[in-house]
């Protein structure tokens, strides 16, 4: 069997559902080799939004995305990618062609060492050299790729490789359960949190796994312990919950910092080093448990005093088994932190004033998207109001990156979802930044008659860095700029085009688009005038207020 053949029945013995990415000359042989396939190729209009968009489906499914490019500049537009994948813990595998690499004619022409580029941002990168290697090079791939933690992964394939023969079997999946904790360290977290006055149950990424929901819930209803989580750990348990005191969105002096204050022990589900710490540890002001697959790397800030390795879910099916509540545990400070937020977030939400407010804006896109739904956040300082304002009612309705933090994955990650699932609604939100990075995909969209709402923030500049601008009491320079009018933008692609002009207009025209099919794109004004006032001054004070 030729080569690329062997690769493709490799990626199909491994449940591959669709392949992200822009075919080149070096990867002929493969793209010959996928028409026979049940895999869909799914052709983007940059290999950056095709990497986002295999990484998202690693993020929803849990199984390895798949994202393919050509050689030299093809393979270096994959690197924000790789990185998006590797600090989000999504679990994706990058493949990329190159020149022979037995009798090349074409000197050093588009030659960039792609390997050892790679070999920072992925947990495993190699050169195929041989046809005989290719089932064992891509069975390992996606096995480092999903193994904890979930990360990137890089095959190169030369043209020369992939049109050898062989006949060198496929090697299948294995079938792998993760270790589970050792029970005497789970016993020494029960006594621990049994022994605790005010415990505080911290949700981190590395919890936003599907095994984890159901033991998570099983766990708070058990014990009664009030939970907050970082802004990757978002609705792992329904926000709504009377015992969720926040999302740590801002990186101190929130209220539910003040919460995190009054503390003497945090059991830490899913800590995760990428994100911003939600607290640190100070003068052993308390304890922490630290709950995870795998140890903590310790620093200056966070050095548990006792672990908790092994499968997460497993892990706390365990603590609830065996814990008992306490007649001693006092959450009533926990709740009275969770009213004052809760008082505080219903600020600003019936503002009438257009450009619309952030606080109004986050409230009426939570009043239109089911429970269900999705939103796919672009980075940007509105990033921040709906990490802290809008309540996840389910996991993974809330994709937001916290990891690398990048512009531009707004869109193509709101693709995937609404590849992955067509019957929800998914809501792409980006700032006008963030969506000019990948704006191109919005013919991805239309060509693939895709149902998704895109909603554009526009404040002409960028408007995080003028956020953090102001707050270091620099002067206003260098961060504003022009946009087109993205209603006949969106209009040249095949999309539908809106712009409202006032802010009662946002919810019927949101509903109005989740009645029809296709590619919406809504254009929304936003007034940020008063972040670095409420942010950065007015939040601090409150919460110190009753500290």
């Amino acid at each position: 069997m030729k080569a690329s053949d062997i690769f493709v029945k490799a990626l199909e013995a491994e449940g591959v559902e669709y392949i992200f990415g822009i075919p080149g000359e070096e990867n002929l042989d493969l793209l010959d080799s996928l028409k026979h396939s049940s895999i869909k190729l799914i052709l983007t209009r940059h290999e950056q939004a095709a990497g986002f968009m295999a990484a998202t489906y690693g993020r929803l499914t849990g199984k390895t995305g798949v994202s393919m490019a050509t050689l030299g500049p093809g393979a270096t537009n994959l690197v924000t990618a790789a990185a998006y994948a590797q600090l989000g813990a999504m679990p994706m595998i990058m493949i990329t062609g190159q020149k022979p690499i037995k009798s090349s004619k074409q000197g050093r022409f588009q030659i960039v060492d792609v390997v050892d580029m790679m070999r920072p941002l992925t947990k495993y990168t190699h050169q195929i050299q041989g046809a005989d290697s290719i089932p064992a090079h891509v069975r390992e791939s996606f096995r480092v790729a999903e193994d904890e933690r979930p990360g990137a992964t890089h095959l190169e394939l030369p043209e020369d490789i992939a049109s050898e023969h062989s006949d060198m079997p496929i090697i299948q999946k294995s079938s792998v359960r993760r270790p589970i904790a050792e029970n005497k360290a789970i016993e020494a977290a029960v006594r621990m949190i049994e022994d605790a006055t005010r415990p505080l149950l911290l949700i981190g990424a590395g919890a936003n796994r599907k095994s984890t929901y159901n033991m998570l819930q099983l766990f708070v209803e058990k014990t009664g312990i009030p939970f907050f989580s970082t802004q990757m750990g978002k609705g792992v348990i329904d926000e709504r919950n009377p015992l969720f005191l926040g999302t740590a969105a801002l990186s101190d002096d929130d209220f539910l910092h003040r919460a995190i204050d009054h503390a003497d022990l945090i059991i830490n589900v899913g800590h995760d080093v990428v994100e911003k710490p939600p607290f640190f540890m100070e003068n052993d002001r308390f304890k922490v448990i630290h709950v995870n697959y795998v140890t903590a790397p310790i620093d200056p800030v966070y050095y548990p005093q006792q672990g908790v390795i092994g499968d997460i879910a497993n892990s706390i099916w365990q603590l609830s088994e065996q814990i008992k509540p306490q007649n001693k545990w006092d959450f009533s400070f926990f709740l009275t932190v969770r009213q004052k937020l809760e008082d505080h977030l219903q600020e600003g939400i019936d503002d009438p004033r257009f450009p619309m407010y952030p606080q109004r804006l986050v409230a009426d896109i939570r009043k239109v998207v089911p429970a269900n739904g999705i939103i796919a956040l672009d980075n940007g300082v509105y990033k921040i109001w709906f990490a802290r304002n809008y309540k996840a009612y389910q996991p993974n309705t809330v994709l937001l990156d916290n990891a690398l933090a990048t512009m531009g994955a707004g869109l193509p990650s709101a693709m995937a979802a609404s590849l992955i699932y067509p019957a929800k609604k998914v809501v792409a939100i980006c700032g006008d930044g963030g969506f000019m990075m990948n704006s191109q995909e919005l013919e991805t969209a239309v060509r693939l008659k895709l149902n998704l709402l895109v909603i554009i923030l526009r404040d002409n500049a960028y408007g995080m860095i003028k956020w953090k601008q102001a707050n270091m009491g620099f002067t206003n320079f260098g961060l504003d700029y022009g946009n087109p009018d993205f209603v006949k933008y969106a209009q040249s692609y095949g999309a539908n085009g809106y712009r409202i002009a006032a802010s009662d207009e946002l919810v019927p025209l949101m509903e109005t688009c989740f009645l029809m099919p296709g590619v919406h794109v809504i254009e929304v004004a936003v007034d940020y005038a008063d972040n670095d006032r409420i942010l950065n001054k007015e939040i601090k004070t409150l919460s110190q207020s009753f500290s």
